[in-house]
């Protein structure tokens, strides 16, 4: 059997403040409060006695309340909505230009067309006289560098 051994009641004594001596023959001073730190003493189970001041927890300061969204991410979700807009914009733009330039070259392959056209039948049909100048271009013999009409 174990002998377990019972817990000694710890005891508290608090002193009593004492107050600021002053003469009697001292000139009169304005009351201030006087405040005395309590003191406490504790009796230790070995029957040591501790004496000092009491200590107050310190009271952290309040916090801030903050927002459940914090403001940096409000802007970038709002500058991602921006970019987006801008890229979209930008796709737009780009489809724009294509479309354009497809159209524009188009035109050019349909002109060269027409013209060349317009020149092929100008050319052959010159069996047709209509007018303008006629050259009529005989045989020409060349003999020892020399033309002969």
């Amino acid at each position: 059997m174990t002998h377990v051994e019972q817990p000694v009641p710890i005891e508290v004594h608090q002193p009593t403040s004492l107050t600021p001596y002053t003469p009697a023959m001292a000139a009169p001073t304005l009351p201030h409060p006087v405040h005395v730190p309590t003191v406490a003493s504790i009796v230790m189970p070995d029957g040591r006695i501790v004496t000092g001041y009491a200590i107050h927890p310190v009271q952290p300061e309040p916090v801030a309340v903050k927002p459940p969204v914090s403001r940096t991410a409000v802007n970038v979700a709002l500058g991602g909505v921006g970019f987006l807009a801008v890229c979209g914009g930008l796709l737009l733009l780009t489809s724009f230009i294509a479309a354009l330039t497809a159209f524009v070259t188009q035109l050019i392959t349909l002109a060269a067309v027409i013209f060349g056209g317009w020149i092929a039948v100008q050319v052959f049909s010159a069996g047709s006289h209509r007018g303008g100048t006629t050259v009529n271009i005989r045989k020409a013999v060349i003999k020892r560098n020399h033309f002969n009409g």
